[in-house]
């Protein structure tokens, strides 16, 4: 695999709290952001196989949309106890957005990485979820990919944060009512666009949506025998939701690219209530409410960057 260290982070929390709070500001009613003890992941609603999402932190992208649009690269499967050595941490906690191990599962599907991955000592633990179209009645699938598979893949693009998986001190940001027009997400992103201005940042971390509703999409089983060529193209090809709280996401994010054809954010969603897939936004702006947790990346890695690329299929 064609792999860089990219980009060392500025990795200092606090100095992103009033950044952040003074552009949330601008898209919620009610901000609230501070300087936390991670709370215990293990427990409800997260159930992370990890109490935390600090040590060592890091970003990595690895393949990309090119590798799935125009047509898909079925040569693109990756291993991500082998990616955890790429970036240099052997039994990195993994979490994140990307497209779900085909290889394995036989059909496409978004994936939801939450893994230990394997160390010297320690064998993994995969809490990962995948969602795909239900063949019976074109719903949400959403399943624990541990109870039924047993490899640790995924496929063609996936936009990872790994850390040593340890308590420690995260961005707790609280958001309620939006009264502007961004996303959660893209919000934090431009703003610490913005801020930092052309010396890119990245965050990677959890939020739940405690209160209302989201669209998402999840990709249908089969991939597309015809070339995608458009964002309209990939929108009608995708199946569209409206999913309910509470959704536990999980967002990576880069404020600005330094080069690399990065997916500058990325998010994934599971539930335990059957419902899961990649967030665009919330439908419900006036009752929504965001509780999120982030911690601060030291590095960037660039893994199997696409020779070939574009810039549609990307929201």
């Amino acid at each position: 695999m064609n792999q860089k260290v990219t980009v060392q982070f500025p990795a200092r929390a606090h100095a992103r709290v009033a950044v952040l709070q003074k552009g949330l500001k601008d898209n919620f009613a009610d901000v609230q952001v501070s300087v936390v003890d991670c709370p215990d992941l293990t427990k409800e609603p997260f159930t992370f196989p990890v109490k935390g999402i600090c040590g060592k932190t890091r970003i990595a992208e690895v393949g990309g949309v090119p590798y799935l649009l125009p047509l898909v690269n079925k040569k693109k499967v990756y291993d991500l106890n082998k990616i955890a050595k790429e970036i240099k941490l052997p039994g990195a906690f993994i979490l994140g957005a990307g497209a779900g191990p085909f290889q394995s599962l036989g059909f496409n599907s978004e994936f939801m990485p939450v893994i230990q991955t394997e160390s010297e000592h320690k064998p993994p633990v995969n809490g990962s979820y995948f969602a795909c179209i239900n063949p019976e009645d074109g719903g949400c699938l959403l399943e624990k990919y541990s109870e039924k598979y047993h490899d640790h893949g995924c496929a063609l693009l996936a936009n990872l944060f790994a850390s040593e998986g340890q308590p420690g001190k995260v961005i707790e940001v609280k958001a309620k009512r939006r009264n502007g027009k961004l996303n959660f997400v893209t919000c934090m992103r431009q703003t610490l666009e913005k801020h930092y201005g052309d010396k890119p940042v990245g965050m990677g971390g959890t939020f739940v949506i405690q209160k209302g509703k989201v669209k998402t999409h999840v990709m249908p089983r089969e991939f597309s025998p015809c070339p995608l060529n458009s964002d309209e193209d990939v929108n009608n090809w995708l199946h569209f939701y409206e999913m309910k709280a509470p959704l536990i996401c999980l967002p990576v994010f880069v404020s600005k690219d330094p080069g690399f054809d990065l997916r500058l954010e990325h998010t994934h969603c599971f539930s335990h209530h059957g419902e899961g897939g990649h967030y665009h936004h919330d439908t419900t702006p006036d009752i929504v409410e965001y509780l999120g947790y982030f911690s601060p990346a030291e590095f960037l890695y660039r893994i199997d960057q696409p020779k070939e690329t574009h810039s549609f299929g990307r929201d």
